[in-house]
This record gives structure tokens, C-alpha cells and sequence, in this order.
């Protein structure tokens, strides 16, 4: 195959092609010098991590206090641009509140299910708090589509609607996995940016491929945004817990997804919220025993390394 004027690639596009001439920035450290490096990019601040809520004994469907909400964004603070929410009710709508009193921007997101009037509530949420301007960017559902929870059309209404009632310098998308923006280019071209979940371990790729597969998963959803700016809402990998195919959890291998991913991210200057701020028991019920390990930090509030 040979060059082709007519195939055009947008400067987005390009400019990630570009950033493709290292896949491995952990290789060969030892786990002293791992944690070394974690603490560094810590220090340094990184661009943004999706909010975790709860305590052990709470779960989706508790009531969680502002005290609470703010005593976790504090610690936070010191290493964090962003932060991502994604829910708008039940104590979730503390987050852009808290996140604002300290100077944090803030990607609120309202959670949508098979529950029409929960999802009533949370877009009227989301509305109210955009039009109090504690909204930088509103995502409306988060992995709906991969759920199965409504219909597509049903989802397109609910975005429309937000966009018509919200500031128009607030930009307005849907989050979900990297390839159903491919699958489904007219939400695609609804949505303002384009916000994608990129996880190579619920892929059971091994850690040593985990950078090149989720570089993959950001360029295939680039390719889809139809010029549009990506953002990666959620990628991250277990501390603990059982193994997906080729893909472990362990310490070595948190720290090293971690690394790679920053690390990469700024190089490319791709905006990425790491999942997750704390670990959460409850999401045991959900995803096995690696689901209670994704934090940053642990249970208790303390940094892991």
C-alpha cells in the first residue's frame, strides 16, 4: 500500500501516530523504583481520577453525606486537576460542589439505568448543577449501551435534552466502552467530545501489551470521533484478586499500568481519568474479587505504595 493524498488523517490522529515510539516505560524497574516512580507522578500531579464514594458497608443507593465526599476531595487535592462523578443523587451532587470550593474542575455524569424515574432524577440533577456552573464538561449515562439498560433512541433523547437546557459552552457526551463509538456514529456525532472507558484488563491482556492495547482502543476511538477531541474517562488495572486470562493483578502490575499510562498520556497530551481514587468493597458483587482493588488509595483513605 502506498501514500494517498485523499487519505486524510486528522491532526488529533496524527499527532497520536506520533506518540507511538514507546510502549513500555516500567520495563525493567525494580518494585523500590516502581513505587519511586508512582510517587513522582503522584507529586507531579496527573490530570484527573473518577471519584470513589463509599466506605466499607455502603453501596449505590446510600445516602453519602457532603463531610464524607469533602474529606476524600482533600486528599485528593494535591494531585488532581480533575475529578470525574457519575452520579448526580443520593450524595453524588456533592462532588462538583466540593470539587469547586477547591478549585478542581469538574466531568459530572449522570447515572442512567433501567429505572426511568431514578433517571428523571438524575438528569434534572445534572441540569440544576450545569446551570449553577459546577459543570465543565456533563456526560450523560455511563456504559448504558454495553448494559443493555435502554434503548439508543432513548439515550439520544436524554442527551438532546441536557444539551438544549444547559450553557452551550458546556460540552455535552455520552461515556462507553471505545467501540461503540464506532458502532454507533450517529451518538457519536451527537455527542461534543467524545468520552471512552479503555480497560485492557477486562481484555485479559497481558501487563507487557496493556499499554500498546489501550493506545489501540484511544486511536480506534479517535478514529470514530469524527474529528472531535477523546478523552479517556476510565482505564486502570487490579492491585489484588483473581487473574483474567493473561492479565494478573498484583502490585508490580498496578504500579506498572499506572506508570505506563501517565506517563504516555502526557507525552501524547491525552486528557485521561484514572480509575480509581480509593478502593471499594461493594464493587466486589459486581466484578469478582479485583473489583474491591482499583484505587489509588486503599479502604482505609491510605495511599497503597
Amino acid at each position: 500500500m502506498s501514500y494517498r493524498k485523499e487519505q486524510q488523517l486528522t491532526k488529533e490522529y496524527k499527532k497520536f501516530l506520533a506518540s507511538l515510539d514507546e510502549h513500555n516505560y516500567s520495563k525493567g524497574l525494580t518494585k523500590k523504583e516502581l513505587v519511586e516512580l508512582f510517587h513522582k507522578i503522584l507529586k507531579n500531579g496527573i490530570h484527573g481520577l473518577g471519584f470513589s464514594m463509599y466506605e466499607d458497608g455502603q453501596e449505590p443507593g446510600d445516602h453519602i453525606t457532603e463531610e464524607q465526599v469533602m474529606r476524600r476531595m482533600k486528599i485528593l487535592k494535591p494531585h488532581i486537576k480533575w475529578i470525574r462523578s457519575f452520579s448526580c443523587i443520593e450524595g453524588n451532587e456533592f462532588v462538583p460542589k466540593a470539587a469547586k470550593a477547591l478549585g478542581i474542575k469538574t466531568l459530572v455524569g449522570a447515572w442512567i439505568g433501567d429505572d426511568r424515574e431514578k433517571n428523571r432524577q438524575e438528569i434534572d440533577a445534572l441540569i440544576d448543577m450545569a446551570n449553577k456552573g459546577l459543570v465543565d464538561i456533563a456526560a450523560v449515562g455511563n456504559e448504558v449501551l454495553y448494559r443493555n439498560d435502554i434503548l439508543l433512541e432513548e439515550l439520544k433523547e436524554h442527551i438532546k435534552e441536557v444539551r438544549q437546557a444547559i450553557p452551550k459552552d458546556i460540552p455535552v457526551s455520552y461515556v462507553d466502552a471505545y467501540y461503540e463509538f464506532s458502532v454507533h456514529p450517529d451518538l457519536t456525532e451527537l455527542c461534543d467530545v467524545i468520552l471512552t472507558n479503555c480497560y485492557p484488563f477486562w481484555e485479559s491482556c497481558h501487563i507487557d501489551y496493556s499499554l500498546a492495547h489501550m493506545q489501540q482502543m484511544y486511536g480506534q476511538t479517535l478514529s470514530a470521533a469524527q474529528g472531535k477531541k477523546v478523552i479517556i474517562t476510565e482505564t486502570g488495572w487490579p492491585s489484588q484478586g483473581e487473574s483474567l486470562g493473561a492479565a494478573q493483578p498484583s502490585d508490580e502490575n498496578f504500579l506498572k499500568y499506572f506508570i505506563n499510562t501517565q506517563l504516555w498520556c502526557e507525552k501524547a497530551n491525552v486528557e485521561c481519568f484514572y480509575f480509581s481514587s480509593f478502593d471499594e468493597s461493594w464493587k466486589i458483587g459486581d466484578e469478582g474479587d479485583v473489583g474491591a482493588y482499583w484505587g489509588l488509595w486503599d479502604k482505609h483513605e491510605k495511599l497503597k505504595y
